[in-house]
């Protein structure tokens, strides 16, 4: 059940330049390591990939882990979703099944995810919902292709390796194989930072079992910041057999029952034809660029002035958006650039405009995000400021925008003041 070798070359960077990808939101986690493992020998990134990528097979994982998000203060957070306040927890794995139990710090109750061969199901205890579903038939043996890379085929060569790496330090600059210890377990860890600029975006880092390949630690940096904004982390783990019994648990018998039905053949012809369909209008909007062949093609008047919040405008082109013509503005570079979407609201939309923001207090809105207004030329927005970027959204005239970008609250303010 070795994680790491069933990734396909085109997914090596995930240890590398893509782990600056990892999940959009921030958290820090104090790792307690207990033990006094000693740290692995020194190896070139390279092999230390590779090493990972070709490690033996292990029958099962448990494992403590934490979970902590820093990313959103607390005060625009109300209610207890582990997932954006934080949260420790337990998990267990082995070949076709998986239970991983999270328990929030901040009241908010638990939340439980149990898997195997052929079913799944999610419990909610903080609205005591159980959601089911089933898994298509070829999940629960494996593809003779999956067989075949866990047998150790497929894993790519060093020099392989060596080239992907390159490529990604045209980009990022990476740290190579750090000796370290998590979770008690000699490990390596690999930190990865923009070359260019990255706006607020510092690092990231991702460590793995030296012996095992697991992935063991996985940690995004705000810049100028020594502690991560988003880390999930084991706290202590330990390879072998899991007991069956480990994984016949059950929500509350009184739980609400939610069903999920998998697609039948039907459905399935049917969202491929809506796919199709999505991807030759994503083509087809992808030839129009430009101020005024973007203007011809949408029923809204565009705003793209040639600089915005001090950036020069890079780039004008037509969006699909569910069928509706869009218009996607870009300022800057790199992460550090601003980004501009411009659509008509739709009808749900448009009626909620102008009314006032609930700030999620009523009973229906419990646990969720409650984002702070704000006055944009007379347009009332909202606004949600993370350590990693900013998101500004606002209706005016009849035309929606939505303003993102690895940029402070101010930038982001200024940005959309100026459309």
């Amino acid at each position: 059940m070795n994680i790491l070798r069933r990734l396909p070359t085109s997914r090596l960077l995930a240890l590398c330049a893509a782990v600056v990808i990892i999940v959009a939101g921030g958290t820090a986690v104090a790792v307690a390591v207990t033990s006094t493992a000693p740290k692995p020998p020194r190896k070139a990134l390279p092999r230390a990939i590779h090493d990972a990528l070709a490690a033996p097979s292990v029958k099962g994982v448990t494992a403590t882990i934490s979970f902590t998000n820093k990313l959103i203060d607390d005060s625009s957070i109300e209610g207890g979703n582990p997932l954006l306040k934080g949260a420790t927890g337990r998990l267990w794995a082995t070949n076709g099944h998986l239970r991983l139990e999270l328990q929030s710090g901040s009241g908010g109750g638990d939340s439980q995810i149990v898997l195997t061969d052929r079913s799944w199901w999610v419990y909610d205890s903080a609205s005591n919902t159980v959601y089911r579903g089933t898994l298509p038939a070829h999940h629960a043996n494996g593809t003779k292709k999956d067989k075949a890379e866990g047998s150790g085929h497929g894993i790519p060569t060093v020099a392989e390796i060596t080239k992907k790496i390159n490529e990604a330090t045209q980009n990022a600059t990476l740290s190579g194989a750090i000796p370290s210890t998590v979770a008690g377990k000699a490990a390596y860890t690999v930190r990865v930072a923009p070359k260019h600029d990255g706006g607020l975006l510092g690092a990231a880092e991702v460590a793995w079992d030296s012996i095992h390949g697991v992935p063991l630690r996985a940690a995004v940096y705000a810049q100028g910041s020594s502690t991560p904004v988003l880390e999930l982390s084991a706290t202590d783990i330990s390879f072998g057999n899991v007991p069956s019994s480990d994984f016949k648990v059950s929500p509350p018998s009184n739980a609400k029952v939610v069903k999920v039905s998998q697609p039948s053949g039907s459905q399935t012809a049917t969202a491929k034809a809506h796919a199709k369909g999505a991807a030759r209008r994503a083509k087809a909007a992808e030839r129009v660029r430009g101020p005024r062949a973007v203007q011809a093609k949408v029923p809204f008047k565009l705003s793209a002035p040639a600089k915005l919040a001090g950036l020069p405008r890079q780039d004008v082109k037509l969006l699909d958006w569910g069928g509706h013509p869009a218009v996607l503005v870009t300022y800057g570079q790199n992460l550090g650039g601003i980004a501009v979407i411009e659509r008509k609201p739709d009808a749900k939309q448009a009626q909620s405009t102008g009314k006032p923001n609930s700030g999620g207090n009523g009973g229906g809105d419990r646990g969720r995000l409650k984002l702070p207004s704000l006055s944009i030329n007379g347009a009332t927005g909202t606004e949600l400021a993370t350590a990693l970027g900013t998101v500004v959204q606002f209706d005016r005239g009849g035309v929606s925008y939505v303003v993102i970008g690895s940029v402070p609250p101010q930038a982001a303010e200024a940005a959309a003041r100026g459309l």
